[in-house]
């Protein structure tokens, strides 16, 4: 499956544009559900360094996604466009 996840307030605490406290068991879950062939696509509000700064920090906690805030690794993100992805599970 490819399940789609929210950053702030869901594998950390909210304090955009912080980066807040590691919610328990995030990347615990996240790490078998890879383990498990799942895709997981980091589905953000974040753009920019702030999101460049999630993902390193995802990466350093053992996360590497399929997609950040696209539905496959390479889709071309139009910046005009909503950020809706395409998922079978969405995590907020």
């Amino acid at each position: 499956m490819k399940i789609a996840v929210d950053f702030d307030g869901t594998i950390v605490e909210h304090q955009y544009p912080k980066i807040g406290k590691i919610m328990p068991f995030a990347f615990g879950t996240l790490s078998e559900l890879q383990k498990l062939g799942h895709q997981i696509i980091l589905w953000t509000y974040r753009s920019g360094r702030e999101l460049e700064e999630a993902v390193n920090f995802c990466r350093k906690n053992g996360i590497e996604f399929y997609a950040v805030n696209k539905s496959y690794p390479d889709e071309i993100y139009d910046e005009s466009l909503s950020r809706k992805i395409y998922a079978d599970i969405y995590i907020d």
